[in-house]
């Protein structure tokens, strides 16, 4: 009986200490205007993932103990979706077939979590950089952004998708009130 009660025991601690397939829900909130600044102008957009790794989270409990973790949604394609919400805020038509294209380019997004029992660290980084092509040149213009918390205990994914998400609205933001941006768009589109 001894080992039968040795082996489940043994079973159920195996159980919790297991890593999860945890993934973060990632859902930037794009900073939309009150009302449309310009008319009439075409763009197409479009963008690309130019990270080395496809994790957005990594946490690190010492000891050599990494684990990543992954975006349940598309990031590139959650990036893009409230990026075009945003133009559209602003009066720009987003078309296929415009001669002028914006490029989204992810460079980096992650969240790096250094935990012990007793507390954690999360310090997360976001870079973007648009490329806006149209038949008069080229605009190119890097969006980035930092953020350090700490807290009591290990961190928690909803922790870790608060961190992420408002880093990404605060870079979305920059994006938005980007002045040099704005008029380079309203010259060239």
């Amino acid at each position: 009986m001894k080992p039968l009660v040795f082996a489940v025991s043994l079973l159920a601690l195996t159980a919790c200490t297991a890593p999860t397939d945890t993934q973060l829900s990632l859902q930037p909130t794009p900073t939309l205007a009150a009302q449309p600044s310009v008319q009439g102008l075409h763009l197409n957009l479009e963008s690309r993932d130019l990270r080395t790794a496809q994790f957005v989270a990594v946490i690190d409990n010492g000891d050599k103990n990494v684990h990543p973790l992954h975006a349940r949604e598309n990031l590139r394609q959650t990036l893009q979706n409230a990026l075009s919400r945003q133009l559209e805020s602003q009066g720009i038509q987003i078309d296929h077939d415009s001669q002028s294209t914006l490029r989204l380019d992810i460079l980096e997004a992650l969240v790096n979590v250094k935990q012990s029992t007793l507390s954690h660290t999360l310090s997360s980084k976001l870079q973007l950089q648009l490329v806006l092509t149209t038949p008069n040149g080229k605009f190119i213009k890097r969006y980035a952004g930092k953020s350090s918390r700490e807290g009591a205990m290990t961190a928690s994914a909803a922790s870790m998708e608060l961190a992420m998400n408002g880093l990404m609205d605060a870079v979305l933001r920059d994006i938005q009130t980007d002045t040099e941006l704005n008029s380079y768009m309203e010259e060239n589109l």
